[in-house]
């Protein structure tokens, strides 16, 4: 069961503990020649992005944060994202080795902040410049009223596909609808020897089929759970259509995602659904590196009732126990302006959230950016309630069932909200 602590109590907590966050109590600041107390700490971040594509650029922008404020010591440490959310809450609860700055997926935020293991940023240096965030990856850090967390990286799914692959199966553009798709993705199988897509095994990648028939797993406004509606259960019907008929490959229950994207980048597979994190991984594969024109992005096929992929992305958090909030503050400020986003875009092709950060050079010189535009348009925001982060597995659990062959589309929507009934107190079937 789990127990909650108030923000106070877990400073208090990590007062009086000093093997607490960070690794140590912070060094007295030493006076400059102005007078002025130069900033000093140490900084424990837990980087939750691709350790071998993505965290070198972050270590770069590190060692720029160390030469403007050579008093504060950064210790990087990179965590697995699938390990992350329930490593922080562990190490939070017990008051001793959560870091002091994490890098959170966006629907974790509310459930950290209602448990009372985030710092609220309001009035400190970590929220600069809040008009220049756009509204929707803001909106995921907000909670009760207050701001625990800042939008580092927004994303959503998109279509990407291999256009020669598509071109030797009579398409010269990609699918538009579900119908397309499934045609689409036989006629590569028939044509070419390829499989036309493959599937990630994966509740976050399970939604825009979900969305494309109206569907949702929960409306916030009523309270009142979704998942097993009539339109929901039609959009994983969609997909378990497409297992059945052959127009995607028959998926890998475990580590699907790895699975998809080697076959993607080698060409074995002509689409695949993913976001904007894999463009840096896509753009090296055997079919890509050396043709980077054969790459196509695309937003994800319409249902019957529209076209909508979930949103996603990551934020800076700063956890309430930290005995380094002013070092940390001004971690979070440096890390997410819009320089900082400007190289990350730029390197790593990945979304910024502030809107400045998309006119600055760097960022402008990748032109991954550009060609993310369309599918963000029809990104479809999520609930951010404190349950929110736990809505992934009873769903992913069931989609690994249906592409099993062991459970039908109806079945399996009707056990997902059975779940989220013991999860969401209160709410209505």
């Amino acid at each position: 069961m789990r127990r909650a602590i108030s923000a106070a109590a877990a400073a208090a907590a990590l007062a009086l503990a000093v093997s607490a966050c960070g690794g140590g109590t912070p060094e007295q600041p030493a006076a400059t020649a102005t007078g002025a107390a130069e900033p000093s700490g140490q900084v424990t971040w837990w980087d939750t992005s691709d350790a071998t594509h993505e965290g070198p650029v972050f270590q770069e922008l590190i060692k720029e944060f160390q030469a403007k404020y050579p008093k504060i010591t950064v210790n990087y440490v990179n965590v697995p994202f699938a390990e992350a959310q329930n490593k922080f809450k562990t190490a939070a609860q017990s008051g001793s080795g959560a870091p002091d700055v994490l890098r959170t997926e966006v629907g974790w935020v509310a459930e950290f902040a209602s448990l009372g293991y985030l710092a609220p940023l309001d009035g400190t240096p970590a929220v600069d410049k809040p008009e220049d965030f756009l509204a929707s990856p803001a909106s995921s850090g907000k909670y009760d009223g207050k701001t625990y967390a800042v939008p580092q990286v927004t994303d959503t799914l998109g279509l990407l596909y291999n256009k020669k692959l598509l071109e030797k199966a009579g398409h010269d553009a990609p699918p538009k609808t579900f119908a397309e798709l499934k045609q689409t993705a036989l006629d590569v199988k028939s044509k070419t020897g390829a499989e036309g897509l493959a599937l990630n095994v994966d509740a976050y990648f399970l939604l825009p089929f979900i969305y494309g028939e109206g569907g949702d797993l929960l409306d916030v406004t009523t309270k009142k759970i979704t998942v097993a509606s009539p339109q929901s259960v039609a959009g994983v019907k969609v997909v378990e259509d497409l297992i059945t008929s052959g127009a995607a490959a028959k998926p890998a229950i475990q580590d699907s995602y790895n699975n998809a994207q080697a076959a993607f980048k080698e060409g074995k597979v002509a689409m695949i659904f993913n976001g904007p994190w894999s463009n840096t991984d896509n753009l090296g594969g055997k079919v890509f590196k050396n043709d980077p024109d054969n790459f196509g992005i695309a937003p994800v096929p319409a249902g019957t009732a529209k076209a909508g992929a979930p949103t996603g992305g990551h934020d800076y958090a700063v956890y309430a126990g930290s005995q380094n909030l002013d070092a940390s503050y001004l971690f979070v400020q440096f890390m997410d302006s819009a320089e900082s986003q400007a190289k990350i875009a730029g390197k790593l092709g990945l979304l910024p959230t502030r809107q400045s950060a998309y006119t600055m050079p760097e960022a402008a010189a990748n032109d991954m950016i550009g060609k993310w535009k369309e599918p963000m348009a029809a990104a479809v925001q999520r609930p951010w309630i404190p349950e929110g982060g736990q809505l992934f597995q009873p769903l992913v659990e069931g989609y690994q069932k249906l592409a099993a062959g062991q459970q039908g589309a109806e079945p399996m929507m009707q056990g997902v909200a059975k779940a989220y009934q013991g999860l969401l107190k209160g709410w209505s079937l």
